[in-house]
């Protein structure tokens, strides 16, 4: 029987360059897909996968994200005296959820990131959210990788397949078929290798269980790519030591760290909204109708 995975780290140092000048003083992850911050999805998914324990990698610029989980005592007896219960239990329900925080003091690569969880975590497997990734699916992402780590015991990536011409832009792996059609073992990692070097077009995707066997390969792990300490490169050594497999989910996924992606979760997400779907439709039909006749 192998440890449960209670915990899930996500980590949310990062500046968010490629969204100022909204991030100039807004985090990146709490800029709302609709009416909610994008660090919600994530935290609502790992929730839904059975994660009790969130540990959030933060900066010095990310307060907002600390305030957003904490209680509002004001906000709450206005409601209350409002009568809006119904967004009175939300907010509650949001102060509710077990998170924890830690700073990355400099930003020295997501390798480092998961590096400052190390006491939270412990010796036991973990779970690891990026938040450029929301995933959309009747099962939750994060959930299909736990059910490989409870039939295994080994860590788990979260892959997709990728356009060819867009390997460049993520880890990718190199790997072999099991039994499972959506499982592989995974043999070798590559980070971002140009086109022609590239092992296959399954893409590491913002979704990680990991054993804890990881931190002392982390500790010894040297920057690589922009200087910077690389998961990739300590995941790639792992999987020398102990098996590692690839999970091919099942879900849509959004880049929301892309304009693109960012773009379409907003407007998919708010067609899956009953309050929204039909006034949004309409007006969204009419702008392609006005916009093909030009």
């Amino acid at each position: 029987m192998f440890k449960k995975v209670r915990k899930a780290v996500i980590p949310a140092a990062g500046l968010g360059t490629r969204f100022l000048p909204a991030t100039k003083a807004v985090p990146k992850e709490m800029i709302p897909i609709v009416d909610k911050p994008t660090l919600q999805y994530i935290i609502e998914e790992a929730l839904a996968s059975g994660i009790e324990d969130i540990l959030i990698i933060t900066g010095r610029t990310k307060r907002a994200i600390e305030d957003h989980f904490d209680r509002s005592i004001e906000l709450e007896l206005n409601l209350e005296k409002g009568g809006k219960t119904k967004d009175l239990e939300m907010v509650r329900e949001i102060a509710g959820i077990r998170v924890h925080y830690v700073r990355q003091k400099e930003p020295r690569g997501l390798g480092h990131a998961i590096l400052c969880a190390k006491q939270f975590v412990g010796d036991e497997p973990f779970a690891v959210l990026l938040g450029d990734d929301v995933v959309d699916g009747e099962v939750p992402a994060l959930k299909q990788l736990i059910d490989v780590y409870d039939k295994t015991g080994s860590s788990v990536l979260g892959v997709q397949e990728v356009p060819l011409e867009k390997v460049s832009s993520y880890g990718i792996v190199a790997s072999e078929p099991t039994e499972d059609a959506r499982t592989f073992t995974v043999t070798d990692m590559v980070e971002k290798p140009p086109v022609a070097e590239a092992p296959s077009r399954l893409a590491v995707l913002g979704r990680y269980v990991i054993n804890p066997e990881i931190f002392p390969i982390l500790e010894v792990t040297q920057p690589g790519r922009g200087n910077e300490i690389q998961l990739t490169d300590a995941l790639q050594v792992l999987a020398k030591e102990q098996a590692m497999y690839a999970y091919n989910f099942v879900g849509r996924r959004y880049d929301v760290g892309d304009k693109q992606g960012f773009l379409e979760a907003t407007v998919e997400m708010a067609l899956k909204r009953d309050d929204l779907r039909d006034k949004f439709l309409t007006y969204l039909q009419d702008i392609v109708a006005k916009e093909t006749a030009k």
